[in-house]
């Protein structure tokens, strides 16, 4: 009988995680730093347990039995962060016990080991993972660096009514020294074997865990859209340190989002779920918000930079989401189904396919290698910056209500502006609403609850109508690419119908205006 140790201290798991266009597994291997130091590959067969009830997968934790060869282990993963592909999490491996699991036995940290005895009579196996993991040690950037290449598959049910799932991952895990250097050595693998950006490797940076795929599996469930988290500031917090929290909160927004949306973009059968681009175009908002809200306390020209990136990104999406707006929103209203006419029938048709190309071409920006690129270097820019020293004079609430005070006074005053600007000023006031929700959802961890809340509530319910007014417009400037032969009568009509709506939401402007005016304070 095999016995653990009494106690066995958590490893802090730092690695990074990225996945493979199964196309570039050629081209990665023949990376010169891949080319030599490379161990006998392994077959890996791991079964993972949960209750009934999944709650493990609840609280964010996996329970998994290995078998290595002769020999099987025990593993406890708990719940961890990610952002850019980078993890961390704590984690226990022990040689499988026989008899009953007493988790108590290897887990030091005592809660944790309590709650994983109280499940271990349910556990249950939940699904499986079967692939050959060939790795490398190397020397990287003043840091030692595993690296593992696993291929096969997730596998979850019995006999017909088994489910597969291809697995192609390249994980990189930090044995000692600075996590920078994982970021390092990744931006050089994406870069390929040649060392150019325009031969890059399509090796993205990936959020979701084996377990997390597995449980998808067994679940049956398709990926779904995410929308931000909060985020957990104190009041003794330095403004950098929130900066980097609500930077790296916004990568990991719009991150969770792309992975659905280009998972989701694989069925040519039928285009993705619109609020995968809308959130993933949120995440944008947001992150372009925080840039500019902290843009005092950091260089520049790293501001500057960043800020035009994502931007660039942003618009991108932003035409894929103007077409899934107008096509799942505006037209059924305009043209109700069912509609047999020849002209409705040829317009709708043009209408999809320009949603699909403006897909395609967010889908394509997003699984770009400059993309993966692109997040590795902002993550680590990010964890790069300093963020020493003390929280601001009365602390970071003092700092955040400086900040929102002066925004809320840009506001009414552009709220006034809007009645006489029109069309232009309601833009702008639009800018300035989205920017202020997003700087307030940013620093509500610093504010007064239910003040925060009933202000942001505000806030968006004139976002909203300031929106379906923009969307409005925006369906009549689609509208109008409309090529000439294609149904004339019928295009205008839908003119004339869309500008009839936007004259309608007109009449609501005045009031809004003025309640904006008047809009309370978060605190």
């Amino acid at each position: 009988m095999v016995v653990p140790p009494a106690r066995e201290p958590m490893a802090q798991e730092t690695e990074l995680k990225l996945s493979l266009h199964p196309q570039d597994l050629p081209r990665l291997l023949a990376h010169p730093l891949l080319r030599s130091g490379a161990r006998p590959g392994q077959r890996l067969l791991n079964t993972y347990f949960d209750t009934p009830a999944l709650e493990l997968r609840a609280a964010r934790m996996a329970v998994r039995e290995r078998r290595v060869g002769a020999r099987t282990l025990l593993t406890v993963k708990t719940a961890g962060s990610s952002v850019g592909g980078l993890s961390r999490r704590g984690e226990w491996e022990v040689p499988r016990p026989r008899g009953a699991l007493r988790f108590a036995r290897f887990v030091d940290d005592a809660a944790l080991a309590r709650q994983l005895d109280a499940w271990a009579g349910a556990l249950v196996p939940v699904f499986h993972t079967d692939f050959t993991r060939r790795t490398w040690l190397v020397s990287h950037a003043g840091a030692r660096i595993e690296i593992a290449l696993d291929q096969g598959e997730l596998r979850s049910g019995s006999g017909s009514a088994v489910r597969r799932a291809p697995l192609l991952e390249f994980e990189l895990e930090l044995l000692d020294g600075p996590v920078d250097a994982l970021l390092d050595l990744a931006h050089t693998l994406v870069l390929g074997p040649d060392g150019h950006h325009d031969r890059a490797l399509r090796l993205r940076p990936a959020q979701r865990s084996k377990a997390e795929r597995g449980y998808a599996l067994f679940q049956g469930e398709r990926p779904a859209p995410h929308k931000a988290a909060p985020i957990a500031l104190h009041d003794a917090m330095p403004v950098r340190e929130a900066c980097r929290l609500a930077c790296l909160a916004a990568l990991q927004h719009l991150q969770a989002n792309e992975e659905g949306l280009l998972d989701a973009a694989r069925d040519a059968r039928q285009l993705p779920d619109p609020e995968f681009v809308h959130q993933a175009r949120v995440a944008l908002r947001r992150l372009r918000t925080g840039l500019r809200l902290f843009r005092a306390q950091l260089p520049a020209d790293w501001v500057r930079y960043w800020s035009t990136h994502w931007k660039e990104l942003a618009h991108v999406l932003g035409a894929a989401r103007n077409w899934d707006v107008f096509d799942t929103e505006a037209l059924p209203t305009l043209l109700p189904e069912p509609d047999a006419r020849a002209d409705a029938a040829a317009l709708r048709a043009w209408v999809r396919a320009q949603r699909q190309a403006a897909q395609r071409a967010a889908v394509a920006a997003l699984a770009a290698p400059d993309h993966a690129l692109a997040v590795l270097a902002f993550t680590r820019s990010l964890l790069a910056l300093p963020v020493a020293g003390r929280a601001p004079a009365g602390g970071l609430s003092a700092w955040a209500r400086a900040h929102l005070h002066d925004g809320h006074a840009r506001l009414r005053e552009q709220a006034r502006e809007a009645r006489r600007l029109g069309p232009e000023g309601r833009h702008e006031l639009r800018l300035a609403l989205k920017r202020l929700r997003y700087t307030q959802e940013f620093l509500s961890g610093v504010l007064p609850p239910r003040r925060a809340a009933r202000s942001t509530a505000g806030l968006a319910e004139a976002q909203a109508l300031l929106g379906e007014l923009n969307d409005l417009s925006t369906a009549q400037a689609l509208l109008q690419q409309a090529p000439a032969g294609l149904a004339p009568a019928l295009v205008a009509a839908l003119q004339t119908g869309l500008q009839a709506q936007l004259d309608a939401g007109l009449l609501a402007l005045p009031t809004l205006e003025r309640s904006l005016e008047r809009a309370p304070l978060p605190w």
